[in-house]
Order: C-alpha cells, then structure tokens, then sequence
C-alpha cells in the first residue's frame, strides 16, 4: 500500500474515532438531561399531590363545619346545601362518585336554590316574587330536612375537621 493510503485510512479511523466520541458525549447528556427532566416532573407531582392534599383539607374542614352547622341547626338548609354542594364539586375525591347519589337530600335542596338570587340581585325582583321564592325555598327544606340531616351526618363523618376546629362551638 501506498503511503497516501495508509496517511488516508489514518485520518480516516481518527475522524470516525473523534465522531464516535463527541456522539458518545451527546449520548451522555442526553441521558443525563432526561433523568433530571424526571426528577424534575417527579418533584413536581409530589408538589401537586401535596397542593392538593392541602387544599383537600381545608375544603374537608368546611364541609365538615358547615355540616355540623346545619346538623345543630344554626344554618338554614338552603344556605349550607348551596354551600356544601359547590365545594363539594371543588373537592378532589380518590374514586369518581355520584354525589347525586351519595347526598340526595343536599342534592335536591341544592337545585331548588342554585337558580334563586342572593345579596344584591334579589333586591331587583319585587316583594311579592321574593316572598315566592322563599316560600319555595322553605317548604324544600321542610320536605327535605330528614333527607339533608342524614347526609350531614354522613357528612361529618366522611369529611374531617381539620385539627383544631372540630370543637369549633356554634351560638
């Protein structure tokens, strides 16, 4: 063999050589790159879990206390079913459930009020419209009270108080 063949097959091996290095490094990079994008993700889905635990909890807690509330009778029906509800649908069960099912009584009593104004927008119908609504308001609590008193108690003891507040005292 010639001497410019062997001086090409030199140069030739020591670039696929200095290739095969620099796509070793990248190689390595990329697999560093990936396990801290990983690492990464995991911490922030244990931020998460934890954000939502936190929030759990506190939507826990008011549940709980608007339920004993109701329960001792120191909020009428149709304002802690209404309150219940929403922060119920806020709530992050572990399972899908029906609340539909799981609550009829607040259920029912929360789709008779969830349309009725509150606060300032009940000040824009007319006496005799309002007084209306509230008899309707009423006689659904009457005829729901048996059904809403047992979700509270189911209430109260699926949905824990957070520590301190479970002998919150109601006048």
């Amino acid at each position: 063999m010639s001497t410019a063949v062997i001086v090409a097959l030199f140069v030739g091996a020591a670039i696929i050589a200095g290739l095969a290095f620099y796509a070793g490094q990248l190689l390595y990079k990329l697999s560093a790159q990936k396990k801290l994008i990983a690492q990464k993700q995991a911490e922030q889905q244990q931020k998460l879990k934890q954000s939502r635990l936190k929030r759990n909890a506190k939507l826990a807690d008011s549940i709980h206390l608007i339920a004993r509330a109701m329960e001792q009778e120191q909020c009428e029906f149709s304002e802690g079913c209404l309150r219940i509800w929403v922060l119920m649908s806020q709530y992050g069960f572990e399972d899908e459930r029906d609340l539909t099912q799981a609550y009829p009584g607040i259920y029912k009593m929360y789709e008779v009020v969830k349309e009725m104004p509150t606060h300032d927008a009940r000040k824009k119908y007319s006496k005799k419209e309002i007084f209306k609504q509230d008899t309707a308001r009423w006689r659904a609590e009457e005829n729901f009270s048996d059904e809403i008193k047992a979700d509270c108690e189911k209430i109260i003891v699926e949905f824990k108080a957070a520590p301190g507040s479970e002998n919150v005292v109601f006048n």
